[in-house]
C-alpha cells in the first residue's frame, strides 16, 4: 500500500509501515510541511496515496469526500499520547490494511480499533 504520513506524525512508525511491506513517504521528506489541507490531499490523490493523519479536518467527509482518494487513516491518540500509544495505533491500522482496503474510505483508527466511514 502506498501512504503518506501528515507532518504531525513525524518519523513516528515509518519504520512498522515499512517493515510490513508498505512504501511511505512523509510530508516531511516531501519538503510539504505547512501545505493546505486541500494541496496535500491533492498530492495523495495524484500519488495514490493514502493520507495517514492526525488531523481531525480530513475526519470530515462532506469535505473530504473519501471515495475521491486513495483512502483516509485519522489516527485518534489520547490527549497526552505517549511513544506507546501512537506506535499501538500505527499497528492497529496496519493489521487493518492487512484485512481490508482503505482505497476509497475513511478510516478512524484508535488503538485495537477502527471505525470505517459508510455513507448513507
Amino acid at each position: 500500500m502506498k501512504l503518506k504520513l501528515d507532518e504531525n506524525l513525524g518519523r513516528r512508525g515509518v519504520e512498522l509501515f515499512l517493515q510490513t511491506g508498505h512504501d511511505v513517504a512523509t510530508v516531511s521528506e516531501q519538503g510539504l510541511c505547512g501545505t493546505t489541507d486541500n494541496l496535500l490531499i491533492d498530492i495523495c490523490r495524484a500519488e495514490r496515496r493514502c493520507l495517514v493523519t492526525l488531523d481531525l479536518d480530513f475526519s470530515n467527509p462532506l469535505i473530504f469526500n473519501p471515495s475521491d482518494y486513495a483512502g483516509i487513516a485519522v489516527l485518534r491518540l489520547p490527549p497526552t499520547p505517549s511513544m506507546k500509544d501512537i506506535l499501538d495505533t500505527v499497528r492497529t491500522l496496519i493489521s487493518g490494511l492487512a484485512q481490508e482496503a482503505i482505497e476509497g474510505k475513511l478510516w478512524i483508527i484508535k488503538r485495537g480499533r477502527i471505525r470505517i466511514y459508510q455513507p448513507e
